[in-house]
């Protein structure tokens, strides 16, 4: 065969996988604080409208490779203490969040959430507090690791997938003590949506 009738590795379309194994690689950088937040927005919306590997060269070319940021753990823990914590919007979601907050409120909104991987862990640690955990549509949530302590722990979604579902689902472990933990999907009123 001709070599000069193979296409370069640039010049080939990428498949639906590829792009997300791009995207996990921005998901961690932004994670392990290489990018920013706008900038991960910004190459997130490039790789999503590239067709070809050498498209998306450029989003990723100041990264480690792709073996390289594998090596890398992707847990990223959040601390609050007599305060507010919120994620909402579009933010990175690491394979593994660790929350740890003390007489506060926590709010984890994966609605607009960019989520790369298909199982997501929430190590929780809740004191004296009220953690809400906002899913996308078709998510799954299991919290039958978490204990509580004089509080309560609700969920309003599916513990378990759906036999052939993409939905990411969610694994929570943990405590809260002295407060309450709810997993649910939006709340809808009228034009109002939160």
């Amino acid at each position: 065969m001709n070599g000069d009738l193979v296409p370069s590795r640039r010049n080939l379309r990428m498949s639906d996988a590829d792009r997300e194994q791009v995207l996990a690689r921005l998901s961690s950088a932004v994670a392990e604080g290489r990018l920013t937040l706008p900038e991960f927005e910004e190459r997130t919306d490039g790789v999503l409208r590239a067709r070809t590997y050498g498209e998306v060269e450029p989003y990723v070319a100041d990264l480690p490779p792709a073996d390289v940021a594998a090596a890398t753990e992707d847990v990223v823990e959040l601390r609050s203490s007599a305060g507010t914590l919120a994620r909402s919007g579009r933010w990175a979601v690491p394979a593994r969040l660790v929350v740890r907050s003390r007489a506060g409120s926590v709010k984890l909104d994966f609605r607009h959430a960019v989520i790369s991987h298909r199982v997501v862990e929430i190590e929780l640690a809740a004191q004296a507090g009220s953690t809400t955990i906002v899913l996308p549509p078709g998510a799954t949530a299991n919290i039958d690791r978490v204990t509580t302590t004089a509080g309560t722990a609700t969920t309003k979604v599916p513990s378990m997938p759906e036999p052939g579902s993409t939905a990411p689902h969610f694994v929570i472990t943990g405590s809260t003590s002295a407060g309450t933990l709810l997993v649910r999907y939006e709340y809808r009123f009228w034009r109002w949506r939160w």
